[in-house]
This record gives structure tokens, C-alpha cells and sequence, in this order.
């Protein structure tokens, strides 16, 4: 979304691309940041609540921020080399209803994508704009394992031609 606000259209949805979680990368980034049996080690695993190596909910999120960088990274590249000016990403004042529907074991391949569910000005901050959306992972058999919605402020390109 290298897009201005205006550009967006509600409905809309992006493609995040797909991330294969690795035994290695599970328990390097458990090892660090969610230390539990089922994470760290393929035999503790196997008697644990999924029955196999799975990742720490909050990697598959970690990773759902990393493909969102990427993509985004990517359409600012595509904005630029035709010569198109790239809006700029805001913060996020935060997210709700995070869940984790299904273990994401070693060997899955996670997409992620996520939909414009909503958007409005503001007016304490005119040259922003708050899209709404709603983000997915499913993993290779279309199974949702992940979903959460978020918001972000989006730079707005009627203020600029306003300016000028």
C-alpha cells in the first residue's frame, strides 16, 4: 500500500506473499522469545498439545509484519520506477481480536494477505487518513491459522495538492 489514502478502496486485498516455517526457525526464534517444549524440541512435541514442532503464535505474527514490509517495500520500488510519487505509512495506533486458529507446524507453508475493511479522515490530522484491515494467514490446505484486524494511518494526497 504505497498508495495514497484516496487510492484505497475498501474491499480491497493484498497479497503478502507465502513464508515456509522451518523446524530451524521455529526453535531459533522459541529459543529466544517463547522458550516451551512444543516449540523448542521435536520430541517434547510429539506429547505436547499439537503433537508436532510448532511455531510460537507470535512468530507467525512476527512473520505476517515481515511479508507486510516486504510487499510494501516492494510497491514503493514499482511506484518509483515509473516515476509515481509513494505515499507515506503512518503508525498504528494498535490491533484487536488477534487469533491463532490452528498450529503452524514445521514444514507449513503460511500466506498472508490482508483487506481493506474501512476507512476515514481525521481532523486532527488532515493529512492522514485510517484504513481499517483485517489480516490472514492460512497455511497450505487453505486452512486459516491466523487472523487479526489492524489500523494504520496512511498519508492523505488531497492535503498536498491543497498546498500547492
Amino acid at each position: 500500500m504505497s498508495f495514497y489514502f484516496e487510492e484505497i478502496e475498501i474491499g480491497e486485498v493484498l497479497d503478502l506473499g507465502d513464508f515456509k516455517f522451518t523446524a530451524e526457525l521455529i526453535k531459533s526464534y522459541s529459543k529466544i522469545y517463547d522458550p516451551l517444549p512444543f516449540h523448542l524440541d521435536e520430541e517434547a512435541a510429539l506429547n505436547g498439545p499439537f503433537g508436532a514442532l510448532a511455531a510460537s503464535g507470535w512468530q507467525v505474527s512476527a512473520i505476517w509484519m515481515h511479508c507486510m514490509c516486504r510487499t510494501l517495500h516492494q510497491l514503493a520500488e514499482d511506484r518509483l520506477s515509473l516515476g509515481e510519487p509513494v505515499a507515506k505509512m503512518g503508525p498504528s495506533p494498535g490491533f484487536k481480536n488477534m487469533r491463532w486458529l490452528k498450529p503452524v507446524l514445521a514444514g507449513d507453508v503460511i500466506s498472508y494477505e490482508c483487506e481493506i475493511t474501512n476507512k476515514r479522515t481525521t481532523n486532527s490530522r488532515p493529512e492522514w487518513g485510517i484504513l481499517f484491515i483485517h489480516n490472514r494467514a492460512k497455511n497450505q490446505h487453505g486452512e486459516m491459522v491466523m487472523e487479526f484486524d489492524g489500523i494504520v494511518f496512511v498519508e492523505r494526497n488531497i492535503v498536498l495538492k491543497e498546498g500547492n
